[in-house]
């Protein structure tokens, strides 16, 4: 079983360096297989790479008939239907900070029962997808700055919603957001160095609600709702670069890209190859007695209350800085199983879990990973927060 990794590029139609980027990266992956590169070869051999130029083709198009000299800073934005792509997913993070301020639930909240009707296609298709693969870490790419953005992106407080600068809203997993964060940051040819657009960030990275709050957002809808940790990658002062601004671009996100991917978790299965010895975390099976996979596990980390659940196949990937841990896993008609591991600076650590049947609750009937429960309380309607001009996620 290979671990799932994501790009989506474009979901703002006008900004169209990620989309440029993620097709010259298909590209490079392919021509770099064929000549047989060996950290490459490894790579798309031990990694489910999955890439989507754009998100929002409707809106590239509009942008694209403006061109870069005289296309407005928000022509092309939004989709056909005028809406804003990322800020049209499910508001779970109000649901949290309703049920239990920052300390709410966290992770795979459910879905409000009228939610088909209140996103547009393309998120549709989105939420459609990212829930039919056990995703473990991803990048949306942005223009508008040049900054490694990661969750929360909305804060707590609602009346901070609509200013810069407002608080810093970290997740459970903020140290490692921080890392996965500075994986590109460095590897990008200027991100890091802090000063870029008129702005500074240190390290080249920022928490998405301290820089501003924004609702209905796509990085915080994987953390929420999925076992996927996603960042979001803004790239470029100039949202429609030129042309021969391209080649320049390319070469400071090339190795940035590869590197963020090499960062996540590679098969279970398998061996291990130097460069790709930077994954940190654990992975393994969750299986019966008779060794058959449990889909749906909990993979609880003591300290850190965000749980991610095994794939179809029992098969789970969860991404820890270097440390030791206390893991636990639980699924319904089972007896939970807790081991101590300690997680190093390289190597992944493999853990399996074998669960023995509860003899008092038996396992339920096997249901489609990734089904969740229908939760009246998440159809509150949000109102949507005002339009800010300038960089926007």
């Amino acid at each position: 079983v290979e671990p799932e990794f994501k790009y989506v590029g474009n979901m703002h139609g006008n900004e169209v360096l990620g989309r440029e980027l993620l097709l010259q990266l298909s590209e490079f992956l392919c021509e770099e297989y064929r000549r047989g590169n060996e950290r490459i070869t490894r790579l798309i051999h031990d990694t489910r790479i999955h890439i989507m130029p754009s998100m929002n083709p409707d809106g590239y198009e509009v942008a694209a008939k403006q061109g870069p000299d005289s296309n407005g800073y928000l022509t092309g934005r939004n989709n056909a239907n005028g809406v804003d792509l990322n800020r049209n997913f499910p508001d779970l993070n109000t649901f949290m900070y309703y049920s239990g301020e920052i300390s709410g639930p966290n992770h795979h909240i459910p879905l409000p029962d009228n939610w088909k009707s209140q996103v547009e296609p393309e998120t549709l298709a989105v939420i459609q997808w990212i829930s039919s693969y056990n995703f473990v870490l991803s990048a949306n790419l942005h223009g508008g700055a040049v900054v490694a953005n990661y969750p929360y992106d909305k804060s707590q407080d609602q009346r901070l919603r609509n200013h810069r600068r407002t608080v810093n809203t970290p997740t459970p997993d903020d140290k490692l957001f921080q890392k996965l964060a500075k994986t590109y940051s460095y590897a990008h040819g200027w991100m890091h160095r802090g000063w870029n657009c008129g702005d500074y960030f240190a390290d080249g990275i920022t928490n998405g609600a301290s820089w501003y709050s924004l609702s209905k957002g796509m990085q915080d809808f994987n953390y929420l709702h999925t076992n996927c940790f996603e960042i979001t990658l803004e790239l470029s002062c100039n949202k429609f670069p030129p042309e021969e601004d391209l080649e320049r671009q390319w070469m400071a996100n090339r190795e940035a890209l590869v590197a963020f991917i090499v960062l996540g978790p590679t098969p279970f299965c398998c061996s291990l190859s130097p460069s790709l010895q930077v994954h940190q975390g654990i992975k393994g099976m969750v299986s019966d007695e008779n060794n058959n996979g449990i889909a749906g596990a909990v993979i609880s980390v003591q300290g850190i209350s965000h749980d991610i659940t095994s794939g179809d196949m029992g098969d789970y990937f969860r991404l820890l800085l270097p440390g030791t841990y206390t893991v636990t896993a639980s699924a319904e008609g089972y007896q939970p199983q807790t081991v101590t591991t300690t997680v190093g600076p390289a190597a992944p650590s493999l853990v399996h879990f074998q669960l023995k049947q509860d003899v008092v609750r038996k396992p339920p009937e096997r249901k489609a990973s990734g089904t969740r429960t229908n939760n009246k309380a998440l159809q509150k309607k949000v109102v949507p927060r005002a339009t800010r001009q300038g960089a926007q996620r």
